[in-house]
């Protein structure tokens, strides 16, 4: 009889393993916070953390200025391509004659994506979105610029929390595609030298509003 192999003796003490019936030692697991309890305003955790990912804040108190501050924007980055496909935020720039595309044409010259999201997750300063809404995912990521409008009501302080937003909006289907957006694109791949804007937008606005 032929002596009994590494892989063998591995698998034959795995099968053992399986059989013997333990109790789970660490029962309450998934229960566990990862972090202290945050008792401040999650809004300033948010802008905090976004602004350390390199991304940028700006609190508006109405929609009057949010118009402002796409306007002043616009004119200082030299902006003429600003593509929104959402109704909602169509809406919006309609009623104060915000000039924007609400259509395909002329995409692959498009220089701003302005989006809504989620959820904004003030733990780590990211932002949730998914194919729910009319965007979808290209005009979060072709674009060199990605703005996103959003309201207090969207954050939340971690992940999980965010995930259950999104089970709550979409309680029969969850989105297929959901994706969390941590400051602008980046890698280091190339001499470990951070670029911006490598596989995405080089620059991410988020524009809170209340509500």
């Amino acid at each position: 009889m032929k002596d009994t192999t590494p892989k063998e003796k591995m698998l034959k003490k795995i099968r053992k393993a399986l059989l013997d019936k333990r109790d789970n030692p660490y029962p309450n697991l998934e229960d566990t916070p990862l972090y202290e309890p945050y008792t401040d305003h999650i809004d300033l955790l948010f802008a905090e953390q976004l602004t350390a990912v390199a991304g940028n804040f700006v609190f508006c108190e109405d929609q009057i200025q949010v118009i402002e501050n796409l306007l002043h924007l616009a004119e200082e980055k030299g902006w003429r391509k600003l593509y929104c496909w959402e109704p909602q935020i169509q809406a919006l720039l309609t009623t104060y004659e915000f000039p924007h595309y609400s259509t395909e044409t002329d995409f692959l010259n498009a220089e701003v994506g302005i989006t809504a999201c989620e959820a904004l997750v003030a733990r780590n300063g990211s932002v949730f979105i998914s194919n729910g809404n009319l965007a979808g995912r290209r005009l979060s990521i072709y674009p060199h610029v990605h703005i996103v409008i959003a309201y207090t009501s969207q954050l939340v302080l971690d992940l999980k929390d965010a995930f259950q937003l999104i089970k709550k909006k979409y309680p029969e289907s969850i989105p297929t595609m959901i994706s969390n957006i941590t400051g602008p694109s980046r890698t280091a791949d190339i001499e470990k030298t951070l670029v911006l804007g490598a596989h995405g937008p080089k620059e991410l606005y988020v524009f809170l509003l209340e509500g």
